[in-house]
């Protein structure tokens, strides 16, 4: 688990990176849904799998919602 903690720590500090989100946001990509995507991925490896259904349901309605808004 340390292992698997210390990758979505990197994760994290990656979409956090100003550069690495202004090429994100360049190709469309929302960093603070990226962001809630990591926490829903931590909290199912947890076994949180309420807190991860919340937090990947809402990315998942969230891209819904944005790719129908771009068609």
């Amino acid at each position: 688990m340390r292992e698997l903690n210390e990758v979505m720590d990197d994760l994290e500090t990656l979409l956090k990176n100003n550069d690495a989100g202004a090429e994100l946001a360049h190709r469309g990509v929302n960093v603070a849904l990226a962001l809630t995507a990591v926490a829903g991925l931590r909290a199912y490896l947890r076994g949180e799998k309420i807190a991860a259904l919340e937090d990947l349901g809402t990315v998942v309605e969230e891209i819904a919602a944005r790719a129908s808004v771009q068609e």
